[in-house]
């Protein structure tokens, strides 16, 4: 209203010159249709005024609408009148236009939840079983809308089911099951989630079964705050179960990684026979990023030690025996027609040949292999991004989108001549990389959007050696990290800082 010298208290139709109020005041929309109306006149002059042109607001809306035009046509006469209007009555006091560019030619629009289930259909996922929850949905609605495109068979059949469990003690079971008769499957749940599915995660960690779960990330078990942005889940997914277990944990923070540890995901729960998780959050699950067009992924499909019917003729099966000194058993499939390939799959306890047993020595030997397993994890997952930087004073540590608040903090810092290194971590467990460069600095400093500093808790643990060298600089109030914030807490620990 004051762009156009109108009076922005009056809120009277009668007020308004033709043909906002023609448009308003006869519409014979109702309720928020009616507002749509208003929006759009007020779009149709403003872009006008700015410069965005007709064709442009067309193109947009054919895309909303899907290519609709008994959905666009009244939009766009909507916009045009408001148009042609705003063009002959404003008179424009601003240089201010929008024009476009070409800094972002070549890349991609897309949210994190898009980008991992893009990423976990080229990883073969078969079945997805889901509760909805925010922000969690549109990871299934995503998946929803690709598996149609590229997994049908010849004949045009579906060769991937998605499922609505009615609880996500369900859902977890069913993806669990998949995971056992030979396909891939995962489900994607919230913190919330990860609580109700726990029983089933210990399982299938003793059981040895693979399954991927997405857990996009939140800030607590309501609505409203809660459902904003965390990283407070990393502690419970990395030992989510019952007694002595630890999980493989993927940490993205780009949809590019999104997109990559969709497809990765899949091949690490297989190759090591277990679940694995991915911790994104809301603000990359939910928001839209722009990034670079993902690679095709060069690695082909692997599916792990199966053995098939010829396989055991040459081949002494015991379900959980390491016979390659990496911790990972041999395993068959349902259907394999060779008696051999029989077994019990044991959430009790059990010797090698999946024979129940309270024996302590066969729970220690099964103890100490699952151990094996997971040292072989660390030469499966992604490597941290390292930044190690000559004269720097102190190490960051932080993973997922914390980064971004990092990296432009560390660059303030630096024109202010203070020089810092940074590990980005992008799965747990951390391998020996991350922990040489640790021991290269007095003050390792783990940043991280929760209030429990729970990735120095876990760091610590792992690496007792330099345990009193991890200083944690948590925060959570539901937003992402600013720089601001960040370069102030670092400058606690830099001398000379102001």
């Amino acid at each position: 209203n004051q762009d156009f010298g109108l009076d922005p208290t009056r809120t009277d139709l009668s007020y308004y010159p033709i043909p906002v109020k023609e448009l308003i005041a006869g519409s014979p929309l109702k309720g928020k249709l009616r507002e749509y109306v208003a929006n759009m006149t007020y779009f149709g002059a403003v872009s006008q005024v700015i410069g965005i042109p007709l064709e442009t607001i067309e193109g947009a809306l054919l895309n909303q609408f899907g290519g609709r035009r008994k959905l666009v046509d009244p939009n766009m006469d909507t916009v045009r009148i408001a148009f042609d209007w705003s063009k002959e009555h404003h008179v424009k006091k601003d240089p201010y236009y929008v024009r476009p560019l070409n800094k972002t030619k070549g890349k991609i629009l897309m949210t994190g939840n898009e980008a991992g289930a893009l990423g976990a259909v080229f990883g073969g996922v078969s079945v997805a079983a889901w509760y909805p929850i925010t922000p969690s949905t549109s990871f299934i609605d995503a998946l929803r809308k690709f598996l149609p495109e590229m997994r049908n068979d010849a004949e045009g059949k579906a060769t991937y089911h998605v499922v609505q469990a009615e609880d996500e003690i369900a859902a977890i079971g069913i993806a669990v099951g998949t995971g056992w008769a030979g396909g891939r499957s995962l489900t994607a749940t919230s913190g919330p989630g990860i609580s109700l599915m726990s029983e089933f995660v210990g399982f299938a960690y003793f059981a040895e079964i693979p399954v991927v779960i997405w857990d996009i990330q939140r800030v607590g078990p309501s609505t409203g705050l809660p459902t904003r942005t965390s990283q407070g889940d990393v502690d419970a997914a990395y030992h989510l179960g019952h007694g002595d277990s630890k999980h493989v944990v993927l940490l993205p923070s780009s949809i590019e990684e999104c997109f990559q540890f969709g497809y990765q995901a899949q091949e690490i729960a297989e190759t090591l026979q277990t679940p694995v998780f991915v911790l994104s959050d809301l603000d990359l699950g939910m928001n839209t990023w722009m990034g670079e067009p993902f690679a095709y992924p060069k690695e082909p499909i692997t599916h792990g030690k199966i053995l098939d019917s010829e396989a055991l003729r040459d081949h002494p099966f015991q379900r959980y025996k390491d016979v390659d000194g990496d911790g990972i058993g041999y395993r068959t499939l349902p259907g394999n027609p060779n008696p051999l390939s029989a077994y019990f799959t044991r959430g009790t306890g059990h010797d090698n040949k999946a024979e129940y047993s309270e024996r302590a020595e066969d729970w220690e030997e099964n103890a100490m292999r699952l151990k094996r397993k997971f040292e072989t994890a660390t030469k499966l997952v992604p490597d941290p991004s390292i930044d190690v930087v000559k004269g720097s004073s102190l190490c960051i540590v932080a993973f997922g989108t914390t980064r971004y608040a990092i990296e432009e903090a560390r660059y303030v810092l630096k024109r202010k001549g203070f020089l810092t290194d940074f590990v980005r971590l992008k799965s747990l467990p951390v391998n020996d990389t991350s922990r040489s460069v640790f021991r290269e600095h007095d003050k390792v400093i783990v940043i991280e959007l929760n209030n429990e500093g729970q990735l120095c808790g876990i760091l610590r643990n792992e690496f007792p050696e330099i345990a009193n060298r991890l200083i944690s600089v948590a925060h959570l109030d539901g937003m992402p990290l600013t720089p601001e914030w960040v370069e102030r807490e670092l400058g606690k620990y830099l001398e000379g800082w102001s």
